[in-house]
């Protein structure tokens, strides 16, 4: 059972087929979700063997309570990215659209990677956002943009990389101000102690990166 972050969810599927062939009769079951749920529900008995979170807060709520088996190791790093509807009907053109109060946007929930990146950047730019909505994930939020439900969100620039033309992108200088550090480490409550610590090391391994890489992932 391995707990990742939504936005890990396109290389770490294409990644947990491949080990499942390496390894006959293993089954990878993955649980995607937002980081900060995730951990939660780790600290609270869940039965997960490997953690992969967006950000070193969220990490920190598992090697907190000594959960996490040996140092959690940063492999990835993303940056947010502004997603619009096609044809951007909004006209969006920058981060500064987020504090127009006419236009529909969204974030991710403060308490999100995502959403505490978009914080971040918000508070060192002086930029008083206006958002709509706060999204519980950058999925829920990217699906919200592509149906025209909003006019703009602020997602990982992986996110719009595998929507595909279902969205556009629209990159904006001030991201580099807050980029995520994704780590991942066994748990040490696993029952499959050898499996989990192999596919970390398949993660972090060759790989492992060439394939988070293709993802639009900066690897580590």
């Amino acid at each position: 059972m391995v707990d990742a972050a939504s936005s890990l969810t396109g290389a770490f599927n294409e990644l947990g087929t491949d080990f499942q062939k390496l390894h006959p009769g293993t089954t990878i079951t993955f649980n995607y979700g937002a980081s900060s749920a995730l951990a939660t529900t780790i600290t609270t008995g869940a039965p997960v063997d490997v953690f992969a979170a967006a950000s070193p807060a969220t990490m920190k709520t598992v090697t907190d309570a000594k959960l996490a088996r040996g140092a959690p190791v940063t492999f990835v790093t993303n940056t947010l990215e502004i997603a619009v509807p096609v044809g951007n009907p909004g006209k969006i053109t920058g981060l500064a659209d987020f504090a127009d109060a006419s236009r529909k946007i969204g974030i991710c929930a403060p308490q999100v990677p995502c959403g505490s990146a978009a914080v971040a950047i918000f508070k060192l730019t002086g930029i008083k956002d206006k958002p709509d909505t706060l999204e519980p994930d950058v999925k829920t939020a990217l699906t919200q943009v592509a149906s025209g439900d909003l006019d703009a969100a602020l997602v990982y620039h992986t996110d719009i990389l595998a929507a595909g033309s279902t969205v556009t992108g629209i990159n904006f200088p001030e991201a580099s101000q807050a980029i995520n550090d994704y780590s991942i480490a066994p748990i040490t409550t696993s029952k499959n102690v050898a499996l989990s610590a192999a596919f970390v090391r398949y993660v972090l391994g060759p790989t492992g990166r060439s394939v988070l890489s293709k993802a639009g992932f900066v690897v580590k």
